[in-house]
């Protein structure tokens, strides 16, 4: 990985609750236009460390830069605002709301000066951005469905395209085949392929190892709240200590 390239760069970053470290001095870094994963075993830190680079949980300790621009001690709707988007490990759809709710919902959160001072124009190009997600995940037959009754696969989707809205540079995806069939977890990497050539850069936590190792481009592996390996997938395959601490106990 190429620091000059770094489109987000982690430096000692430890996160404490009470005496218990959940991440303890992680050093990652995710290039720009690329497909960064990170795995490890249940409890490893992973999602911790996501809520710690999208604010939701302040860092202890360290250094988090996203785009050459610190972002560790800004609340989640300014990082939102700075590029970064995400999805959870557990779906969070509201019930009351479609699937085209849900993208309008979102995008108020965008800090630009067109939707504050021509919020008439901003609505048309809040609706503009919500129709072209529809229709590059293929939504659009089920838009004015509500979005928890969609299928398991359709409302990870939703999620998605949720996150797609915000038009983010750096787009974080927990676990984002988890519960899916082969089929849906095809189709989901068909699009995260086509996203990366589209300009967006991802960093994504799954527990799928055959999605992962044909997928990602660079993998950072936790365990404990320490990193304990990165490199490319075939590198990662060979390690003793991922083999040790996760890849052993995998099917």
């Amino acid at each position: 990985m190429n620091p000059a390239g770094a489109l987000l760069r982690l430096k000692a970053v430890t996160k404490r609750f009470g005496g218990l470290a959940a991440l303890t001095g992680v050093s990652c870094e995710v290039a720009r236009g690329q497909i960064v994963g990170i795995i490890g075993p249940n409890g490893a830190g992973k999602t911790t460390l996501f809520n710690v680079i999208t604010g939701a949980l302040p860092a202890t300790s360290g250094e988090i830069v996203l785009d050459g621009q610190d972002i560790l001690d800004l609340p989640p709707h300014r990082i939102v605002r700075r590029g970064i988007a995400r999805t959870f490990q557990n779906i969070r759809l509201f019930a009351s709301m479609t699937v085209w709710e849900h993208l309008l919902v979102a995008q108020p959160h965008r800090d630009s000066g067109i939707e504050r001072v021509l919020p008439i124009l901003a609505d048309r190009l809040a609706r503009s951005r919500a129709e072209g997600v529809l229709s590059f995940l293929g939504l659009g037959a089920v838009r004015n469905r509500p979005a928890t009754s969609l299928p398991y696969g359709l409302q990870r989707k939703v999620e998605i395209a949720r996150a797609l809205t915000l038009a983010p540079k750096l787009l974080l995806l927990d676990e984002p085949v988890g519960g899916m069939n082969q089929d849906e977890a095809k189709e989901i990497r068909t699009l995260l392929i086509e996203l990366r050539g589209r300009g967006v850069t991802i960093l994504l936590i799954e527990h799928d190892m055959p999605f992962v190792m044909n997928l990602c481009e660079y993998l950072y592996v936790l365990d404990f709240g320490v990193l304990i390996a990165q490199g490319e997938p075939a590198s990662i395959r060979r390690d003793a200590r991922v083999l040790d601490a996760y890849l052993g106990t995998q099917d």
